[in-house]
């Protein structure tokens, strides 16, 4: 017998959240196919089985919150595996026929003796939210009490469901109040004639996807024209350790994806190093990664700056909040025609605002300004990156 264990994921990690059973006793496992996802404080992540045989325990609710190291599972070995077994997912509950519920709708159902098969979600696609099983819960209470059913909430009442943050929200919400708390952050702002970009990327457009097989997007360029002003204001690209100040002579550029449960920030490793379509494959890589939770905690480990973009959401203009230790973010945003004094006359013109936030403990405003700056030539005029000028 095999005992599957939580593994080390970070040096400050003691417990992870048991996110989802991807295989339930009596289901054949590959070596190497993952049996479980769970939620630490960097990221959402898969553990696999290290040997081929039959899951035989499965330790943990859904919901649980696990000490690293602790065993989870237990696989036999010497279990005889259908040849015809295939790998298929643990349903989302638990319990045959009910519609998908969460880890807080279960445990509520648990509490309150209430078979989830007889609840009716109220949730997207017909999930079971908390406050349908307490609804369910009353309604039974009432039943056995009076014989008859408590009626529908009036209007006037307030529905809430209380869910457990995951170690992800967890982490990032302390991290940003710490980022507030020990950074003298400060946020300057400019703004960027786009259409030099876009004109570029509508010339060579069909030319790079026919030869990369991915389209040339903006942040590439964004990435380009942020490690050259690195390169020109050092500052921004160290970290304040103690009384010393750590300057980084790598560019590893964490870039904010949506996943599944939110805005994460893998880095893109010696992003200096990497051409145009090298980074743009990078890019879709991470984003693929974590909208499918298989990013690995060396996706969030050493980035020197981050670049959020906010821009596809529509935002128009924010402060990004720092990504502790580093001490400069660049917030990109949405792209608006606004008319612009434009060669000797008035135009319409395809606009960004940027934002760059830092810590003024080390980053003063003639910098932070001049960073911002050099990121607008290169964007302005991309021509700027390829020469170095």
């Amino acid at each position: 017998m095999v005992e599957l264990k939580i593994p080390q994921v970070g040096e400050s990690i003691a417990t992870v959240l048991i996110s989802r059973w991807l295989k339930k006793p009596g289901d054949a496992v590959a070596a190497g196919e993952p049996v479980l996802e769970i939620d630490s404080d960097k990221a959402s992540m898969e553990v696999p089985s290290s040997v081929a045989g039959v899951l035989v325990e499965a330790i943990g609710e859904e919901g649980d919150e696990v000490p690293i190291l602790s065993v989870v599972a237990r696989i036999d070995e010497t279990a005889e595996v259908p040849a015809a077994a295939e790998a298929t997912p643990a349903p989302e509950t638990a319990t045959p026929g009910a519609a998908p519920a969460g880890p807080a709708a279960r445990a509520a159902a648990r509490e309150a003796d209430v078979d989830l098969t007889e609840v009716k979600g109220s949730g997207p696609k017909g999930r079971i939210t908390r406050a349908d099983v307490e609804k369910a819960a009353e309604q039974t209470t009432a039943v056995a009490q009076g014989g008859v059913a408590a009626p529908a909430p009036t209007q006037g009442t307030l529905p809430i469901e209380r869910v457990r943050m995951t170690p992800l929200r967890r982490t990032i919400a302390r991290r940003l109040v710490e980022a507030q708390n020990t950074a003298a952050m400060l946020t300057t702002f400019n703004e960027i004639d786009m259409g030099a970009v876009m004109d570029t990327r509508k010339r060579y457009q069909d030319q790079f996807v026919k030869r990369y097989g991915i389209k040339l997007g903006f942040m590439s360029f964004f990435v380009k024209a942020t490690i050259e002003a690195l390169k020109e204001y050092p500052a921004v690209n160290s970290e304040i350790d103690g009384d010393d100040v750590l300057y980084k002579r790598f560019y590893n550029i964490g870039v904010a994806v949506s996943g599944p449960k939110g805005l994460v920030v893998p880095v893109l490793k010696d992003a200096d190093r990497l051409g145009f379509a090298e980074t743009e494959l990078a890019i879709k890589e991470l984003a693929v990664r974590a909208r499918d939770n298989k990013l690995r905690i060396g996706d969030f480990q050493d980035g020197t700056f981050t670049i959020s973009n906010g821009g596809v959401f529509g935002s128009l203009m924010s402060t990004p909040i720092l990504n502790p230790p580093q001490v400069g973010i660049l917030g990109m945003h949405a792209i608006n025609q606004r008319p612009m004094a434009y060669e000797g006359g008035i135009a319409l013109r395809p606009m960004m605002y940027v934002a760059l936030s830092y810590d003024h403990r080390i980053i003063d405003g003639r910098e932070a300004v001049g960073f911002l700056k050099r990121i607008k030539e290169c964007i302005e005029a991309p021509d700027r990156i390829l020469l170095g000028v």
